[in-house]
């Protein structure tokens, strides 16, 4: 939400072709194979990296890396969603707050964001679910450290050849969690206010 949010905001205020270049950089995770995305992410942050030595060394096979595999690959679930959202806004609630005196960011904490409340609860769910079942990319950038860099999509993946009970035990557990966040994303929007 930190990053999706004033990203969505930044595109739904760009024009032209910058827009265009912008939100297709955006939503590349959306399409790009996970393994693809994760050496992207291991050659821009690894010891090597262009970004390595300015992030003070590698912050490959790390938490840290987890947390950035996770968000790159379910920012575009955010931003699409919030960016969504605000094309569909016709900024009249706005302007009649500006005409009252509100200050822009009176407008957007009071009216803007309350407005974007279904579609930012959207884009976190489906974001939050969309990193849970993450695999590709953090298992090529951070590894699979038990205990640091293991997520339960990897100990999927590793306890089926030595634990399928478990594996099993942990897939359902998954499953139950991606329904709960299908059925949360979802869920009808009451009318009556």
């Amino acid at each position: 939400m930190v990053l999706g949010v004033p990203l969505a905001f930044a595109l739904h205020a760009m024009r032209g072709a910058a827009r265009a270049v912008a939100r297709a950089l955006v939503l590349i995770p959306l399409v790009l194979p996970p393994v693809v995305g994760g050496l992207a992410l291991l050659y821009a942050f690894g010891r090597r990296g262009l970004l390595g030595e300015a992030v003070g060394g590698s912050l490959a096979f790390t938490t840290t890396a987890v947390v950035l595999a996770q968000t790159f690959v379910a920012l575009p679930f955010m931003v699409v969603a919030v960016e969504s959202a605000l094309a569909a806004r016709t900024g009249r609630h706005e302007a009649v707050a500006a005409t009252l005196g509100a200050s822009r960011t009176r407008i957007l904490a009071t009216v803007t964001l309350p407005a974007l409340g279904p579609a930012l609860a959207t884009g976190a769910v489906l974001a939050f679910a969309r990193a849970l079942g993450e695999f590709g990319a953090t298992l090529t950038f951070a590894g699979s450290l038990e205990g640091v860099t293991r997520t339960a999509p990897l100990e999927v993946y590793l306890a089926r050849e030595t634990d399928p009970g478990a594996a099993a035990a942990l897939s359902l557990v998954m499953v139950a969690i991606a329904i709960v966040v299908v059925a949360v994303a979802y869920r009808p929007v009451g009318s009556a206010r």
